[in-house]
């Protein structure tokens, strides 16, 4: 493969895959009341380390594991976004009917490591067959390295900007940001879940 193709490739490939985890990036940015750099780096690295993973598991695993992924990565995803979500819109509308007790004007999610992972997970796995299609493409070892790099960084610069993004949308919904965010996270859940139930996404 020229190096030309391979760059748009895999640029084009970068920011579908990418998609998902902007999409968490504004859910996550939408309940923070201050953007903390090292937050926002650890949230943008971890997505951007696991897209970059995944595809490099898929490239050296091969075929095998492929099919037992593609089975389970939908149910994964639905789990895992739907739990965190679920439990950010609880949190939120319970935090609500406390607004005027508490004389609050922004709630905040406390956003963990744990959750974090969680989400780089649900976000990332479609990659990993990403990664088995390169071996069907005859992608030489240079030839995925340099898209895995590009698909991480695509992803750490989408993540970032999402984050950023949704910091601003948060300041507009005030106390309902929580709310909205954990919605985004359940939504992204039944989004991956119903493609490939639905349309062997």
């Amino acid at each position: 493969m020229d190096i030309v193709s391979l760059l748009l490739q895999s640029f084009l490939l970068a920011i579908g895959l990418a998609m998902d985890a902007f999409a968490v990036s504004i859910s996550n940015g939408l309940t923070m009341k201050k953007i903390m750099l090292r937050h926002a780096l650890a949230i943008a690295g971890a997505f951007g380390i696991f897209q970059a993973i995944m595809p490099l598991l898929g490239y050296f695993l091969g075929s095998s594991f492929a099919e037992f992924i593609s089975r389970w990565d939908h149910y994964i995803a639905l789990i895992f976004l739907g739990f965190i979500g679920g439990r950010m819109i609880f949190e939120g509308i319970k935090e609500l009917r406390q607004k005027n007790k508490d004389n609050k004007d922004r709630l905040e999610y406390k956003f963990s490591f744990t959750a974090l992972m969680f989400q780089a997970v649900a976000t990332s796995i479609d990659a990993f067959v990403v990664g088995v299609s390169f071996v069907a493409m005859k992608m030489t070892v240079f030839d995925m390295i340099t898209a895995v790099s590009i698909i991480g960084v695509i992803t750490f610069g989408l993540s970032l900007v999402g984050i950023f993004a949704g910091k601003r949308f948060g300041e507009l919904l005030g106390s309902k940001a929580v709310v909205a965010g954990g919605m985004i996270l359940v939504g992204i859940g039944l989004k991956v879940f119903i493609e490939h139930i639905f349309f062997g996404g």
